[in-house]
């Protein structure tokens, strides 16, 4: 695990080739079809060589869930298993690794007539006001919630107007209440010792994906039916903010700030998830020879 643009595909695909590794990803944005240049999905050759699960499971005008990925990776990894191999999980999504590996609550369904209200509710008020209305119900789930974070903010409210109950309090209820589950987890995270380093990799990726198509691939998906930017698939990073300019609300320089904005903040939020993340081991993946230290602390795991 790590934050965006340190380097995980890259350091995955090489222990790929040490141990008898199967890669599940582990991206909320990842797992939609057509969204390849602005989630940086490995390229054609890579997954070539080491196949990705959970990769282009659902089509972008779908909803994916926490619990859809505790249940799809366990499928996964018990099938990666069976075949005698290991499995390997990948990404940035630290939600999805905290669910998988400390317990998930039963939280109640999505509810399209409460997220329309919320919705209009922020076209009305913004979201960093609709942020201090979770701070009234919820108040350990705005601290975790940056202000501007519209899936989380909607989701967290969500749960508390269907159920009266805070989306904190159905976690704490599942923590408590999680069964262990059979598998052991080396944790590992790559962390890029320079912020300044770790800004400008984010920063030369974004060229990157403008260069390669990425404005065409926001508006590609634009026409499809039934897609719209209210959905999760177009809240991740990058394609909200491009999508802004794709309807004339911003120019491309400005699409370009924000998102790199947006990337910097995400960064820092998965940083101060791995400080929370127990039993966690972390290498400088920029480091001569950290390919050969992870590799040597993973044998010592295995043995």
């Amino acid at each position: 695990m790590g934050p965006t643009a340190s380097g995980k595909t890259d350091i995955a695909a090489s222990l790929c080739k040490r141990f008898p590794f199967d890669i599940i990803s582990v991206d909320s944005a990842l797992v939609y079809r057509g969204m390849d240049i602005g989630t940086a999905r490995p390229d054609a050759e890579t997954l070539r060589r080491t196949p990705h699960r959970l990769i282009d499971i659902r089509d972008p005008e779908d909803t994916y869930s926490a619990g859809d990925f505790v249940r799809d990776a366990r499928i996964e990894m018990g099938r990666i298993a069976a075949a005698g191999r290991i499995p390997l999980l990948v990404g940035g999504t630290m939600m999805y690794f905290r669910a998988l590996t400390g317990g998930i609550a039963a939280l109640p369904t999505a509810d399209d007539r409460i997220r329309a209200q919320i919705d209009a509710d922020a076209d009305e008020l913004g979201w960093p006001a609709l942020h201090e209305k979770l701070r009234e119900v919820d108040p350990a789930a705005a601290d975790r919630i940056n202000r501007n974070d519209s899936q989380r903010i909607q989701r967290a409210l969500e749960v508390y107007r269907a159920s009266g109950k805070s989306l904190t309090a159905w976690q704490d209820e599942a923590s408590q209440n999680s069964a262990r589950d059979d598998w052991r987890y080396a944790k590992i995270a790559l962390q890029i010792s320079s912020r300044e380093v770790l800004h400008a990799r984010i920063e030369q990726r974004l060229d990157g994906m403008i260069n390669n198509g990425f404005l065409e691939e926001v508006q590609t998906l634009r026409r499809r039916p039934g897609l719209t930017r209210r959905q999760p698939s177009m809240r991740a990073v990058g394609y909200r903010q491009f999508w802004e300019h794709a309807v004339g609300e911003c120019s491309l320089d400005e699409a370009k700030a924000q998102t790199l904005a947006a990337t910097r903040q995400l960064a820092k939020r998965q940083l101060t998830w791995l400080r929370s993340e127990a039993e966690l081991t972390s290498f400088d993946p920029l480091e001569a020879c950290a390919i050969d230290a992870i590799s040597a602390h993973l044998a010592g795991k295995l043995l």
